[in-house]
């Protein structure tokens, strides 16, 4: 595994990215953490109405190329009549034909056939009868989608792929939307989930208008939403708009954070950074009008705000001499804002990793609200080789809070006879009564003061965090990683990974 490769080097090659906490800087670690354990102890958490249960997923990563066989009649085929055709038998040289496309695309072996998206959707009607509502953090449809479009179909036009990476992120949505028997879906767009290639979109592109239908379809409570609904999504992919109930006074805002990623460009591979600064003032706008209207507010989006740990570790970056931890997004806007308006968003959700994470995102400078808890939901794709999963979440319909979740996985990466089980349950394994920003705080400020991962909440994060358990390939980093659960912003990482030296300057 990469991860293990990047903890052999570091041990190996003697980089420094934190500082080896001991004397009495450990005896203050230790102080703190019984501070944090009792103020868990004397927690209160009042639910004003009974829990509604509710799915969230993501990285889906929807392969349409296993059979590349197939693909000229799914080019020519309506989505509505893609099951027959991807349920078929199998084309005599499927094998030979789909290991060129991986050769080609240079693409991981773990891919999401329709066995497994099937074999998911029956497990989280299995999981959850009671869900209510469910929601998708991004990635529909797999990575290097143009590659494998141009391995399969040479000479084909533009407009031609368009329509159908339009067509694939429609049949995705149809299917889950279809397994859910009609409750209200709720689907950000990833990065992944684009007209012309990976990290690239055009503002008001023909696959956004392609899309606008099956996203929105019976979500707007009136029709004064429906149309700005339709006219944000169909320019960004944003959308805005009042959750159904059992959702209380809940505005819910999708948030397509692709035009926010460092990887940004224009299908024309051209840098746009005004998309950033107009993608900002668009939530910030949308997050006034809330508060405005005393809602409380959801923000999902797939690519989440602060540090990126992995692209961190793996370029080896040397903290404490000044170098710049590898971030997520091309700014720090996104988290600063939704800081600012942490009075009225009660949880961020977002994707990407697809890993099991969560974070504390927000500032505590001038015009700040506090911070908002941010779950990262793990993916149900087995790119990385990792288990495929989904979240089963209770929530507060009145308060909008997250409350308790649990990850349900499945025994193998194909979906063929696959079982889903418990992985686990966030309340029972960290002990706190919700998952709010207090309780976020209490528990990362245990981690931090457990840098051997001693501690059983501790033990449980690494085993959980990669679904499949690779525990022992993040544990040498746990304090380096402990730092961006609560820091999104290059300075707070720095003052986190090296609290004796202090920020580099």
């Amino acid at each position: 595994m990469k991860m293990l490769r990047i903890v052999r080097r570091l041990m190996l090659g003697g980089v420094a990215v934190c500082c080896v906490v001991s004397g009495p800087a450990a005896d203050a670690q230790a102080k703190a953490r019984t501070a944090a354990k009792k103020a868990t102890a004397t927690q209160s958490s009042p639910v004003t109405a009974p829990p509604v249960t509710a799915l969230m997923m993501s990285d889906i990563h929807f392969d349409p190329f296993r059979d590349p066989g197939k693909a000229q009649r799914l080019l020519d085929a309506q989505e509505g009549e893609w099951n027959g055709i991807l349920n078929g038998p199998d084309s005599a040289d499927r094998a030979e034909t789909f290991a060129r496309v991986q050769t080609v695309c240079k693409a991981k072996r773990f891919v999401m056939t329709e066995m497994l998206l099937q074999s998911s959707l029956a497990a989280m009607e299995q999981s959850a009868p009671d869900a209510r509502f469910a929601l998708v953090t991004g990635d529909l449809v797999v990575h290097d989608f143009d590659c494998r479009f141009k391995t399969v179909f040479p000479g084909k036009t533009e407009a031609e792929y368009t329509a159908f990476a339009a067509k694939t992120l429609r049949y995705v949505v149809a299917q889950i939307r279809l397994s859910l028997a009609g409750m209200p879906l709720y689907v950000a767009l990833g990065n992944n989930d684009s007209g012309c290639t990976d990290y690239f979109m055009d503002r008001g592109d023909e696959f956004l208008k392609a899309t606008e239908r099956a996203m929105l379809d019976g979500l707007a409570s009136s029709r004064a939403e429906k149309k700005a609904a339709e006219t944000s999504y169909s320019l960004t992919g944003d959308v805005s708009l009042k959750m159904k109930a059992p959702m209380q006074r809940t505005r819910l805002i999708l948030l397509n954070d692709t035009f926010q990623s460092r990887k940004y460009e224009t299908c024309g591979h051209k840098p746009n950074p005004e998309a950033v600064g107009a993608q900002i003032a668009w939530l910030t706008k949308q997050l006034a009008s809330a508060r405005r209207s005393k809602e409380k507010v959801w923000v999902v989006g797939h690519i989440p705000p602060g540090i990126d740990p992995y692209s961190t570790f793996s370029k080896f970056k040397n903290i404490c001499v000044g170098d710049q931890p590898v971030m997520f997004l091309s700014s720090e806007r996104l988290a600063d804002v939704m800081g600012a308006y942490a009075d009225v968003i009660q949880l961020g959700l977002f994707g990407h990793s697809h890993m099991d994470e969560m974070r504390l995102f927000g500032t505590d400078g001038k015009g700040a609200r506090g911070k908002v808890p941010i779950k990262m939901i793990s993916s149900i794709s087995p790119w990385d080789g990792n288990n495929p999963s989904f979240t089963v979440a209770k929530v507060d319909p009145v308060g909008s809070r997250l409350l308790d979740y649990d990850v349900i996985a499945a025994s193998n990466m194909t979906g063929v006879g696959a079982v889903w089980t418990k992985e686990y349950s966030y309340g029972e394994t960290f002990h706190k009564p919700d998952f709010s920003a207090s309780t976020l705080n209490t528990l990362f400020t245990e981690f931090a003061a457990d840098p051997d991962v001693r501690d059983p909440m501790s033990r449980a994060f690494l085993q959980h965090y990669f679904v499949g358990d690779q525990s022992l390939l993040l544990k040498p980093l746990w304090p380096q990683y402990v730092c961006t659960l609560g820091n999104h912003t290059v300075k707070g990482f720095a003052a986190c990974v090296c609290p004796a030296a202090g920020s580099p300057q």
